[in-house]
């Protein structure tokens, strides 16, 4: 049983890590990926592929060598746990939305609708999906299985995750001035906090990642906009309300004890 342990948590962490760069790098599909159609970046067909890749690599080792591992991607619970810890992601996401909207005003790009639709949101459906699988999916649970029995294991994990996940935006964020780098970091680890708190809570990776890719939706203004960078009310907007997810993340770790995990 010790070895099968070993071997699930080190399965685990393997695939975690090759995601992560898979995501980051846009390979192997940028390798033979390269699809232009109407106004839409090239690049965002070939992370789209490469998160098609990913999903079946992960798949794959579900089917044969995580047989054991929760995920938690059991629909049950889902309704409830929208309705218990959605509300401050959706009050979150609006206030950004308006944000960016006021920012960019007036905006200067006239998107087709296949832009605004595999950019802003097809796109982002694939990144929450992506992130939460090698994230909470696989990198908290096995930083928690390390920590095993001992106290606050859940705690550690969420907060480990979440500084990884905020340092994993730096590199998307280069290019961009420091100000934005720091609070993209900042924001992300924020953001990490409250999803590894609800799925420490829930158990349930599909909640998360519905949370996650509607917080990212938020990002749909930019599609107006021919310019790439953050304005300053979009900046200290987007830092108070992810941080303050963060602390509500915190706030609900202290409600009591886990509930059982689902697969």
């Amino acid at each position: 049983m010790q070895t099968d342990r070993v071997k699930n948590i080190t399965a685990a962490a393997i695939l975690a890590l090759l995601m992560t760069f898979m995501e980051m790098s846009a390979l192997p599909a940028a390798l033979f990926v390269d699809i232009h159609f109407k106004d839409i970046e090239p690049v965002y067909f070939a992370l789209m592929a490469n998160f098609l890749i990913a999903f079946l690599l992960c798949g794959i080792c579900r089917r044969f060598i995580l047989r054991e591992w929760r995920f938690g991607l059991s629909p049950d619970g889902l309704a409830e746990g929208l309705k218990k810890h959605g509300l401050p992601a959706l009050i979150a996401t609006a206030a950004v939305a308006a944000s960016f909207c006021i920012g960019l005003y007036p905006f200067d790009n006239t998107p087709t609708v296949w832009r605004v639709l595999i950019e802003g949101i097809v796109y982002y459906i694939g990144v929450g999906v992506m992130e939460e699988l090698y994230l909470r999916g696989l990198l908290q649970n096995v930083i928690e299985k390390l920590f095993g029995s001992r106290r606050h294991a859940s705690l550690w994990a969420v907060l480990i995750t979440s500084v990884l996940f905020g340092a994993g935006h730096i590199f998307g964020a280069l290019g961009q001035p420091v100000l934005t780098i720091l609070c993209k970091t900042v924001w992300a680890a924020g953001l990490g906090v409250y999803f590894g708190a609800v799925y420490v809570k829930t158990r349930n990776l599909l909640l998360v990642m519905v949370l996650h890719t509607l917080i990212d939706l938020c990002g749909i203004p930019f599609c107006f906009s021919s310019g790439s960078e953050y304005p300053a009310i979009s900046l200290a907007v987007s830092l108070i309300s992810f941080v303050l997810l963060g602390v509500y993340g915190l706030f609900i770790l202290r409600e009591g004890k886990k509930t059982g995990e689902t697969c």
